[in-house]
């Protein structure tokens, strides 16, 4: 049976000869996780322009929002520094992923490999719609994050309701507004019209899935403070 070891009070555990730090009980790394698993896979999906008739979005419109409502859990329930520590950890796994494609792209394909066009061409994209992500959404979640502390702090605990929805219409805003105007062009979008319709159409869809989806936040905020001893 592991041991802690000894001077080491809660921090290190002893298995025979070995010993190792000891995993803390949180939710907050598997919240890191999935936040840092949503924000690589929106850069990645984003590289395809998307139309419903008149309405402009990208491939990861479905996917992206979720990325708020777990900011938001970490904000409310770690607080500003901790969500802050996450979106800097998701920036950094997003960079290792693009050097990534750089060097899968400058490898030499095999004989038997035909898709190398097709491979660098979107993969080539991404560089530049994470670009734009790492401006937008660094504006969007810090301002996210800022708004909820803020709010919270005037509040207490009371109007959880509307520590979420004033962070998610300021964190949304400010993040679509400077994606869009970076990765417009990326995507195809080239003219004034469809550049409005395409922020337009993310700050709303992006704000109205928070709001239907905001029994699911406060539920998720609830058992976590319930689970952590909040």
């Amino acid at each position: 049976m592991p041991k802690l070891a000894s001077g080491q009070g809660d921090t290190a555990v002893s298995s025979g000869n070995a010993r190792f730090i000891q995993v803390q009980k949180s939710y907050y790394p598997i919240l890191l996780a999935l936040f840092v698993a949503v924000f690589i896979i929106s850069n990645i999906t984003a590289t395809k322009g998307v139309m419903f008739g008149p309405i402009i979005t990208d491939g990861a419109f479905f996917l992206f929002p979720l990325a708020y409502v777990i900011g938001d859990v970490l904000a409310e329930c770690y607080g500003f520094r901790a969500t802050r520590r996450a979106i800097w950890t998701g920036f950094a796994a997003m960079l290792i992923a693009v050097f990534s494609f750089y060097i899968a792209i400058a490898l030499p394909q095999a004989d038997f490999y035909e898709q190398q066009n097709e491979f660098a061409a979107i993969l080539g994209l991404v560089p530049r719609i994470v670009t734009a992500s790492l401006m937008g959404y660094l504006v969007g979640q810090l301002l996210n994050s800022w708004a909820l502390v803020k709010i919270k702090e005037r509040t207490g605990e009371k109007t959880l309701w509307a520590r979420l929805l004033g962070s998610t219409v300021v964190g949304e805003f400010g993040d679509t507004l400077v994606f869009c105007l970076i990765a417009a062009p990326v995507i195809g979008i080239t003219t004034v019209g469809d550049t409005i319709n395409y922020t337009i159409v993310g700050f709303l869809w992006k704000t109205a899935v928070e709001v239907a989806i905001m029994p699911v936040t406060y539920a998720v905020i609830r058992w976590v403070k319930t689970h952590e001893n909040y």
